[in-house]
This record gives C-alpha cells, structure tokens and sequence, in this order.
C-alpha cells in the first residue's frame, strides 16, 4: 500500500472522528433519508417569541440549514424584514463547507437593504435586509441568527417546521413566552403521523419536530399549506401601531377593523357625492347604479400598492383615493364601498388569501389573516356579487380564479362573518369551439373557428384582448402547436364584458396536415381542439388528487374531404364516463365529401384519495389517444 494511500485514509478517519453526529455544520452528519428529494435540509432551526406585553414582542431565530445544490440557495431564507416599528437587535451569518468548517462571517451591515416591495409601490417604509451569498461549491451551510423587537403584537409568527418543497427539517423547534395576564390561542394543523414533542405550562409554549422529509410536488395535489404541520397563534390583547385590541371572535375582529380601520376613512367630498348621485340617478335597480360605479372606478383610478398605514391593513381615505386616483387593494376596495354607499348600496369590505390555491381564512381560528381585499355586495333573494376593486378590465361580479371559492372575512359595521366566495361549477367553465376546415388534394387544410368561453376558462383568456397582433400570432401558434407550418390569415377577439365571454374567431391555413401515404390519406380529425395534456406519472403517488376546478368543452367542426379522396374508414365512436367526468366523440357522415366531428370532454373538481390518481392519469391518456384518432381516405378510382 503506498504512502500517499495511507496518508489519505488517515485524514478521512481523522475528518468522520472529528464530524460526529452532533455536529450540525458538516453536511457528513445528515441522516440519509433526508436527503431524500431534498435540495436543502434545515438541520436545526430554533424560534423564541417573548411577549412581554400586549405592545411589546421580540423574535430570536437560530436556523442552519445546509444547502445541497444550486436550487437550494432559495431555501436560505437568511433576511428580515423591518420598519419604523420593528427594530433588528441582531442579525449575523456564518458559513461552512461540506466539512463543518467556518468560511466566512457576514455581519449586520453586510446584508444587503432594500425596499421590501416591487417597483409598482407608489411608497412603503418597510425594508428588508437579505443575504446575498455565492457559494464556491456545493453542499455548504449556512447559520443564520436573527433577534427583531416591535411593539405589534398582532402578528405572532406561526410554527411552520417545513413550508417549502424540496426542504427538509431534522429539528424545528418554537417556544412562545408569554405573561400569564395574556390569553394566547393556538391551533394545530397537520400535526399527526409526525416525531413531535409539545410541553404548555403557564405562560410558556413549547413544539419540537424531527426528522421531516421532504415533499415533492405532484400534479393535482392540495396545495402545500394544506398538508404541511403548522401551528398558528394569536393573542387576545394586542397592539397594532399603538392601537390597543381585545379580540375573541370573529365579531369583535370584524367591529374593530370596521370602526378603527375602515370607517373613519370614509369621506368623500361632496362633489363626488353628488356626481355618483347623477351618474345613478336614472337606473330602476341597485344593481345596474353598482354596475355603473363599478365602471366609473375602473376608468378612474388604477392600482398601485401603498404599503403604509395600520400594518398594511388601514386602508387610505376616500377622499385621497379620489384625488389621486389611484390605490392600493384596501384604499380602492374602500373606495368603490364608499362611491356604493354614496348610492345608498350596501357593500362589505371582505378580507381574503388571494391566489389559484383557493387558501380560505381560518374560520374557528380569529386572528389577522389574509393577504388581499375584495368586495361584497349582498343579495337577499339571488347569490352575493363580489367585486375585484383592482382591476381595471374585470366585468362586474367576476372574480375568477384569483379569490373564487374560499372562505373569506366579510366585516360589517355589526361584527364579521366567514362567507364563501363564488365559486365557478363545471358547468359554468365552458369553451364552445365551433369550426369549419377544409382538406385540399395536397394536405393543405384551411380553417376557420370560433371559440366562445365562460368562467374560469373566461379568465384565463380575457387578457389576450391587451395583446399585440404579434402577440396574439404567437399564443395562437403556441395553442396549436400539433399544427405545423401554421400561417394565420386573420384573427379576431372580443370580450364582451356585459354577457362574460371571450370570443375569438381565427382563420389559418397549414400545409402537409394529413399523412399521406400513396393512395391513402390519414386525417387527424380533430383539429381545433386537440388535448396534448398528460398528468405527471408516480410510481409512488404520495398526495391526494385535487382537482381544484372543473371545465367542459364542446365542439363542433365541420370537415371538407378532398375532391379526389373518399372515405375508407372512420373512428368508432367513443363513450368514456367516470366519476373524474367524461368523453364524447363521434365523426358523422354529412355526404359524399363532409364529415361533422362532435366532441365533448368534462372534467369535474373534487378531492379523491391518491389511490385514484392513476385512474385518473388514465382518463387523461385515453381522451388524448382518441383526440389523435384518425379518418382513412383512399383515392377515389
């Protein structure tokens, strides 16, 4: 054995001797399981929150975490965000190799700051300080500790041991301390079939999780924050930028936003008053003079985010909002309440988590929640309408899927309630695909077709009428991407926002459509609507299925045979019906040179247990096998 082999083998005994399993620095330690579907693993993070009283709260973090690749540099999370209300005690860095040793320190003023929101802020005077690390290789890690004192008590951070994909936890500690004069509330989540340890005495809370593995994302899975443990807390008596609350349902969180918060802003000129009176005054039903002020607000003000005030909560006056025209989601939602009350029509300022996840506030949980304001207007006899007051091209009482189906907190002037937003059926999320093409002797086919679309499949189209015409080529050719060599000859959209549908009428031609092969002609005959979507495969499928909201599509396509083709043979027509919902095609001989293709495919929201997600898969497989199905032709003789 040579000398050089002896030596090596003794530093590596030397390093393993040194790098035991208590040692949280070197990435040797991880447990094997943990690095499982992991880009990061958190090795130790530990939270304190001392509340010393109801206006006065301090949060100490030590979190080291090790990264083990590029895409984990963004499971850091070393920053902290702060104002004039929040104060950073401490805030430092250290970081290590693959081996536990320290590499570098970054300290407080090393961090970088910033303004803690985008460039469409008007004004904030929250900040943040980040860390901004290049790693030399990989794994490293990195102990971040931080210490942060404020006087809002509002805001008590959760427990989350785990909150991202891809991230793994092997401890996670949180204790919250508190006077025992002060009522804290608590609510678990998602606490079973985990290695966790809890401890409550008076005045003090204790949590400690182990060995989290990581979650992979699935297609058609809940969202994250629906299956990951969570502890949330709240207090009783709190102070919100010196505004003392006692809070302990949603009743008394509802008359506090409203009173303190929402009400005193409220004052319009009178000028706007009597201009709202006269834009109104000749409609029959409060219905039609809110559809009319809604429109007044869309061509007056545009959104801009305005992060100042109570927290981010206090919505700015009415009358500034009219001024300037401009707002953020609270001053223009408070706005467009007080142009509807200027109306006498009763509206409600409502708090929601905004976003496709469909997150609903807590509703046996009272506390500051939510991330977005929205409008309701309520209906005695007929559904509530809600209003996205930040939009400039919504239709009226058109949420989509930014805010649809979720509980939300409506605030009244007599206390709150936990309300359900509209939510889009299946039925209602509808694209109806009318069309005609015509198959020339050479495979050149040339089209026409127009697309009407409802609901959800709305929403995800009326943005297309702010697209250039180079754009909206793109899109076009990107929707029909099975279509070589497509040449768009015409196009046309319209969004008639009174009816809520998008119509889009389209002509192209494409050349080389149909396989030919010598006296034959295969034609696929689906065209215009052609699924390509096949749900990811699992081998082991870890998460329920989701699917969070359903559609239906028809169509309808008329097919032109070339003159010198007849039939040979047709698809069979296809049935396929299951609780995920169904398909339907079938091709009908019109005459000698016509076919008229007719389809149908459902597919319904619900929850259905993982065991599912395969059929499901299939159901998918299936309609794409038979949206490929083909017509034979044959030269006529």
């Amino acid at each position: 054995m040579s000398l050089k082999l002896i030596a090596n083998m003794v530093m590596l005994f030397a390093a393993l001797t040194v790098f035991s399993q208590d040692n949280l620095y070197s990435s040797l330690t991880i447990p094997k399981d943990l690095k499982q579907n992991a880009n990061a693993v958190i090795r130790l993070n530990e939270v304190v929150v001392s509340i010393k009283s109801s206006s006065e709260m301090s949060v100490k973090e030590k979190r080291i975490i090790t990264v083990l690749n590029k895409k984990g540099n963004t499971n850091v999370d070393a920053y902290v965000h702060y104002d004039e209300n929040v104060k950073i005690k401490t805030l430092e860095v250290l970081a290590f190799d693959a081996f536990g040793n320290e590499i570098k320190k970054i300290r407080k003023n090393d961090f970088k700051d910033v303004s803690a929101v985008d460039g469409g802020t008007l004004y904030s005077d929250s900040r943040v300080k980040y860390l901004e690390y290049t790693p030399i290789k990989y794994p490293y890690t990195i102990e971040f500790t931080s210490e942060t004192i404020t006087g809002n008590t509002a805001f008590i951070p959760s427990f989350t041991p785990i909150n991202s994909y891809f991230v793994s936890a092997e401890t996670s500690t949180y204790t919250i301390n508190y006077p025992e004069h002060i009522t804290i509330r608590k609510k678990e989540k998602n606490l079973e079939n985990i290695d966790i340890e809890t401890e409550a005495i008076a005045g003090s809370i204790f949590y400690k999780a182990k060995n989290l593995k990581a979650f992979k994302p699935e297609d058609y899975s809940p969202s994250i924050t629906d299956f990951t443990p969570k502890v949330l807390f709240a207090s009783k008596q709190f102070t919100l930028e010196g505004v003392d609350s006692v809070v302990e349902n949603w009743d008394d969180f509802a008359k506090w936003m409203y009173h303190d918060l929402i009400k005193v802003t409220h004052d319009l000129p009178e000028s706007t008053i009597s201009d709202i009176q006269n834009l109104v005054k000749n409609e029959t039903n409060d219905i039609d003079k809110a559809k009319k002020i809604y429109q007044y607000v869309q061509d007056k003000v545009r959104y801009i985010s305005v992060q100042v005030g109570i927290g981010g909560w206090k919505p700015f006056n009415a009358s500034e909002v009219d001024r300037l025209s401009y707002g953020d989601c609270k001053g223009l939602t408070n706005y467009t309440m007080a142009l509807l009350k200027a109306a006498n029509i009763e509206s409600n300022y409502s708090v929601v988590y905004a976003g496709k996840s469909q997150r609903s506030i807590e509703e046996d949980f009272t506390s500051i929640q939510g991330n977005h304001v929205i409008l309701n207007i309520p209906s005695d006899n007929e559904e509530d309408i809600w209003l996205e007051c930040t939009s400039q091209k919504l239709p009226f009482g058109f949420i989509g899927d930014f805010t649809d189906n979720r509980d939300v907190l409506v605030i009244t002037p007599e206390g709150g309630k936990i309300q359900r937003t509209k939510k889009y059926n299946t039925e209602e999320n509808t694209q109806v695909t009318k069309g005609r093409y015509t198959v020339s002797n050479d495979g050149t086919i040339t089209a026409e077709v127009n697309v009407k679309s409802k609901g959800i499949q709305y929403d995800d189209k009326y943005w297309l009428e702010s697209e250039t015409e180079r754009d909206l080529d793109r899109r076009y050719k990107t929707r029909w991407s099975y279509i070589n060599n497509m040449a768009i000859d015409n196009m046309s959209i319209e969004n008639d926002k009174d009816s809520i549908v998008f119509n889009e009428t389209l002509a192209f031609q494409a050349t080389s459509y149909p396989k030919i092969v010598a006296n034959r002609m295969l034609l696929t005959v689906n065209a215009l609507n052609r699924n390509t979507h096949i749900p990811d495969r699992y081998r082991n499928r870890k998460l329920p299925l989701k699917i969070k909201r359903g559609f239906k599509d028809v169509d309808e396509v008329e097919i032109k045979l070339p003159q010198d083709y007849k039939v040979e043979s047709l698809p069979a027509k296809k049935i396929i019906e299951n609780k995920f919902g169904s398909y339907k095609a079938e091709v009908v001989v019109k005459d000698e040179n016509t076919l008229l293709y007719k389809r149908e495919f459902v597919v319904n929201d619900g929850e259905f247990p993982k065991e599912d997600y395969s059929k499901f898969r299939t159901f998918y497989k299936d309609v794409s096998k038979q949206d490929n199905a083909k017509v034979a032709l044959i030269k006529k003789e």
